[in-house]
């Protein structure tokens, strides 16, 4: 399997995220944490999946010079795309409101970058899931937000909560990526290394 060919390589994810963790525990594989405080800034004119690449690629180069022979950096970044805008994580409660209200009734795109950096090259790929809502009441969000705290969460949302279960009518592309990691794409590149 995958972890006993990545025995020569050392995984490192840069990623505070419980989810994207859990991820890489669920797929079996050995990785150790490596976290570096990121301004996520990017230049206005980005666009969906160009915002994300450049993101995910600015987290990895602040390891440059750092990653030795036979380590894999990989970091990552998540935007919800809608209205021709990119939504992030909401800022407090009123923030996390109004993007739920937009997403109400209607469809979104959540977009998810992947960086793998060797001490030779760097590699992005993003992948988009289309998640269509049902129409949500002031009382289910408000109910969402104060029982759930979605403020980790790009679009002021997980998938896999209370909200996932009576808002998504219909999803279009990979659940997990929802989540934050496009799974089965991240173990086809790492199959691909090894």
């Amino acid at each position: 399997m995958l972890k006993n060919k990545l025995k020569k390589f050392t995984l490192i994810l840069a990623s505070g995220s419980p989810r994207r963790q859990q991820f890489f525990k669920d797929l079996d594989l050995d990785f150790e944490i490596r976290l570096k405080e990121i301004e996520e800034v990017f230049p206005p004119e980005l666009k969906a999946g160009e915002i994300t690449d450049f993101l995910a690629k600015l987290k990895s180069d602040a390891f440059e010079g750092e990653i030795k022979e036979n380590e894999i950096l990989i970091t990552s970044d998540t935007i919800v795309w809608h209205n021709g805008n990119a939504l992030g994580k909401p800022k407090d409660k009123d923030d996390a409101f109004t993007i739920l209200k937009s997403l109400s009734n209607a469809t979104h795109e959540v977009i998810t970058s992947v960086c793998f950096k060797t001490n030779e090259k760097a590699t992005v790929f993003h992948e988009t899931t289309k998640v269509t809502f049902n129409t949500l009441t002031d009382e289910d969000i408000l109910y969402y937000i104060d029982n759930y705290k979605p403020y980790d969460k790009a679009g002021a949302y997980g998938i896999q909560e209370w909200i996932g279960f009576i808002a998504v009518a219909k999803i279009e592309g990979s659940y997990a990526n929802v989540m934050g990691m496009p799974v089965d794409k991240v173990y086809e590149y790492l199959n691909k290394l090894a």
